[in-house]
Formats: C-alpha cells, structure tokens, sequence
C-alpha cells in the first residue's frame, strides 16, 4: 500500500469514528429527552390529581393557602407541558435556542402568575380576619406530596444536568418548590387545626408566593446553552 493509499485510508477511518461517535452522542441525547418526556408526563399525572384534591378541600374548609396549593398543581402541570412541548420539538427538529428561550420565559411566567395570585388572596385573608376550617384531607395531601416531589425534583434535575437542558432545570425547581410548598402548607394547616391560629394559612400562602417569586425570577434570567453544549454527559 502507497503512502498516499494508507493516508486516505486513516482519514476514511477518522471520519468513521467521528460519525459513530456523534450518532452515539445523539442518540444519548435523545434517550435522556424521553426520560425527561417520561418525568413530565408522571409529573402532569400527579398534580392533575394534586390540584383537584387540593382545590376541593381547600374550598370546603375555606382555606387559601390549601386552594393556593392546588392552583401550584395547575401551574405546575403548565410547567411541565412546556417542557413536554420542546422536547417533542427537539426529538423532531433538533435543538432550537429560540424555542428554548420562550421555554424558559413560559415557565418563569408561572411562577409569577402563582405569586401574584396567593399575595392577593393571602392579603385579602389577612385584612378581612377569614378563618379557615379544619382539613385532616389537606394535612393528609400535603404529607403525601412531601414523599412524592422531592423525588421526582431530583430525578429531573438529575436529567438536566446530564442533557444541558435550562427548561428542565427549571421545571425540576418548580417541582421542588412544590415540596416546601408541601412543608409550608402542612405548617400552617396543622397550627391552624392544633392552636387555631387561623393566620398561620395565609401566612403560609404568602410565604409560598415569596419562593414562587424568587424561583420565578431565577427562571426568566437564566439564558439558554449554545447548541454544542446540548450534548448528553455520561
């Protein structure tokens, strides 16, 4: 074999194993943004189920930061779907910075419509002297919920981290704010049926709106990767 022969030779096998490697990297990709379709179908499952326990009892005990939770839920399903509709984007067209930017700005807006939402109702608790009833369902749901979310956060951050993805980071945030809404909620509730401090429910909304808040802006000021950073780590 001539020089040049074993030159043309090495070149054609290079570009083999650059292509093998780039399928094996795309593929990978790929993988992780089913799992992360998977997580937030199982995320927009539970708190449809979440949202409409939460809401129902919330309104039978009269209790705002139990309806707030459940409007969480909701928003949280939004959330989710934004993720579900970039990542089916991306399964068929590839990565697009744009569709990643409006992601990030949807599901910052969630945040703020929650927070601006429970201030409202929390307020109008606060001034008016409401007193929510007792809710052995709302304490039950929110223990529940302190089990589940934590566990679905860290699997979904778990999946952004390896596949570069902003928008599911984000997502698994609200997902974790979801369990020390869990915490907050499950405080206020028990106080409010153990030493009937009624003020304890809106206390906890509003306590809820502040991380809402503070995740909200987290969301909008974080800036989508370049397009070679969207690769999948091992």
């Amino acid at each position: 074999m001539t020089a040049d022969h074993e030159i043309a030779a090495g070149t054609e096998a290079t570009d083999w194993d650059r292509a093998t490697t780039t399928s094996a990297a795309d593929a990978g990709t790929d993988r992780l943004r089913r799992q992360g379709l998977l997580l937030a179908g199982l995320t927009i499952a539970w708190n449809v189920v979440e949202a409409t326990v939460a809401i129902t009892a919330g309104v039978a005990a009269g209790s705002i930061a139990l309806v707030g939770f459940g409007f969480d839920s909701t928003v949280e399903v939004l959330s989710a779907w934004v993720v579900v509709w970039q990542f089916r984007a991306e399964l068929r067209g590839g990565y697009d910075e744009t569709r990643e930017r409006l992601a990030l700005r949807l599901v910052g807006a969630t945040f703020f419509v929650l927070a601006g939402y429970l201030v409202i109702e929390a307020g109008r608790d606060l001034f008016t002297d409401s007193e929510a009833n007792e809710s052995p369902v709302g304490i039950t749901l929110a223990a529940v919920s302190l089990a589940v979310m934590p566990v679905l956060a860290w699997a979904k951050r778990r999946t952004a981290d390896r596949l570069g993805s902003p928008t599911l980071r984000a997502d698994a945030t609200e997902t974790l704010l979801c369990s020390w809404l869990s915490i907050t909620l499950l405080a206020g509730l028990v106080l409010n049926t153990t030493l009937g401090w009624w003020w304890a429910d809106p206390l906890a909304a509003a306590g809820i709106a502040a991380l809402a808040a503070h995740e909200g802006l987290g969301a909008w000021g974080d800036e989508p990767h370049n397009d070679d950073e969207h690769n999948a780590k091992p």
